[in-house]
């Protein structure tokens, strides 16, 4: 009797539609488009990045996680076909990766700063002639020169963790590798989070959702092509997690403290990692374990430095409007309902009364599921302009397999590189109708549930036993 080694027809769709995606993530990055046309072209990677997931739903279990992993490592190395596309962020990590290796605090200078002048080369500062050509994409210096980094005469706002990554790229790049060495570390990050995915995932949920990360083109775009150290933050904020939905809390509280020191966001992850505990040790164990390896990363550059390690943030805070909401487009869902200057506080009481009741009501065996809500609700509060931050989003959002968050995704996507032209309506618009879908699911899932419900049963609570 002959086997048929033929490859179920879901299989064959699923890797037609990969390879798609695969195609047509290269083909925009090679490109060189910008601003609209750029998004147009990302907007349609991720309707096939849709398809495909919903084609990965039917292909048979065996088959799931080799597929997911060739197509992590597929659409992974499209990032490293071109230079950085939508972001100059990793020219400020080159930077700082260089200025440590040189011995001096990444927080005492400016770029600008004439004191490090015999750190320049010509790719981070470029001659006059190119500063002249490329002008429009570079950041004049006021002598003649140029530089390819963002915000020059400002410090660096990048906490120790990253400042670590930065100089570890540095140290392990070969001479004149330029941009690559930091999209290669990158791409390494990224698909170790899709390795992480599956294998949490495989205990604790269906592996398919690991190809919410590792298919999306955010970690391509994001992670890779733009090298944005939140993928650093992604992976340690993943571990964390997973670590404490096994009780291992202290190393869990150790992970989300490198992952907070790593980039700020990840502390929103906080409540999360302690949905339904409440006994004050357990308690004790994340949070001091998380707040001490905070302390101990920044103490080195601490030490070093003379100035601040907090670098430009309490300036980014102020450039960005987080706090006058008059000033940016945050808090853009809030401010249709409110007055400008009511927006920050309500929208902290909201995130506190979220954090509070994940906590207080989460399950301690799925700390991803507080984790997504009180995330995706500070995004929707805060409507923040940058893409990249949602890739903490994307990652949780594939630990928990609510999809419908990763339209907030999309929204910063669309804030980011649409909003020159849309304007406040259109990115409102965006975030609005990424809220809305998330509200509709929520709604549609608890009628079913209620539905599902036996007559006369009163319902549970959903509160976690005490740990």
């Amino acid at each position: 009797m002959t086997r048929d080694r033929r490859l179920p027809l879901p299989v064959v769709v699923t890797t037609l539609l990969l390879s798609l995606l695969t195609a047509s993530l290269a083909l925009l990055l090679r490109a060189g488009a910008h601003g609209t046309g750029f998004l147009a072209g990302y907007a349609g990677a991720w309707a096939v990045f849709a398809a495909a997931a919903v084609a990965l739903r039917r292909v048979p279990r065996r088959h799931v996680v080799p597929l997911v992993l060739a197509g992590a490592v597929a659409v992974t190395a499209t990032g490293l076909v071109a230079a950085p596309r939508t972001s100059t962020d990793s020219y400020r990590y080159a930077w700082d990766g260089r200025v440590q290796a040189s011995g001096v605090s990444p927080y005492d200078h400016a770029p600008a700063d004439p004191a490090l002048a015999g750190l320049r080369d010509d790719w981070l500062f470029p001659r006059a002639a190119v500063c002249e050509r490329d002008g429009a994409t570079l950041a004049s210096l006021g002598d003649g020169r140029c530089t390819r980094i963002n915000r020059p005469a400002v410090h660096t706002i990048y906490p120790p963790v990253a400042e670590g990554w930065f100089l570890l790229v540095h140290a392990l790049s070969p001479e004149g590798v330029r941009h690559k060495g930091l999209q290669a570390g990158s791409a390494v990050l990224a698909l170790a989070v899709s390795g992480v995915l599956l294998g949490v995932l495989r205990r604790r949920g269906d592996p398919r959702r690991a190809a919410l990360w590792a298919w999306c083109p955010a970690v391509p775009v994001e992670a890779v092509d733009n090298a944005h150290v939140d993928v650093l933050a992604v992976l340690l904020s993943v571990g964390a997690l997973a670590l404490v939905a096994r009780r291992r809390h202290v190393t869990g509280g150790v992970l989300l403290g490198l992952a907070v020191a790593a980039k700020l966001l990840p502390a929103l992850l906080l409540p999360g990692a302690l949905s339904g505990i409440r006994r004050a040790r357990t308690v004790t164990a994340v949070t001091l374990t998380a707040a001490a390896t905070v302390v101990l990363t920044y103490l080195p550059y601490v030490l070093l430095s003379d100035g601040s390690v907090l670098g430009y943030l309490s300036g980014y805070v102020r450039e960005e409007g987080y706090d006058d909401a008059g000033a940016g487009g945050r808090y853009a869902l809030l401010r249709l309902v409110l007055p400008d200057a009511w927006a920050p506080p309500v929208a902290m009481l909201v995130i506190v009364a979220v954090s509070a009741a994940v906590w207080w009501r989460g399950d301690p065996e799925r700390p991803w599921h507080g984790a997504l809500s009180t995330t995706g609700a500070t995004f929707l509060l805060l409507t923040p302009g940058y893409s990249w931050y949602a890739l903490l989003l994307v990652a949780l959002v594939a630990l928990d397999g609510r999809w419908e968050w990763l339209g907030v995704a999309l929204a910063g996507a669309v804030a980011y590189l649409a909003g020159p032209v849309i304007g406040a309506i259109g990115t409102t618009a965006a975030y609005g109708a990424a809220g809305g879908l998330v509200v509709a699911l929520w709604w549609t899932r608890r009628r079913r549930s209620v539905g599902r419900r036996p007559t006369g049963v009163e319902p549970r609570s959903v509160s976690a036993p005490t740990r």
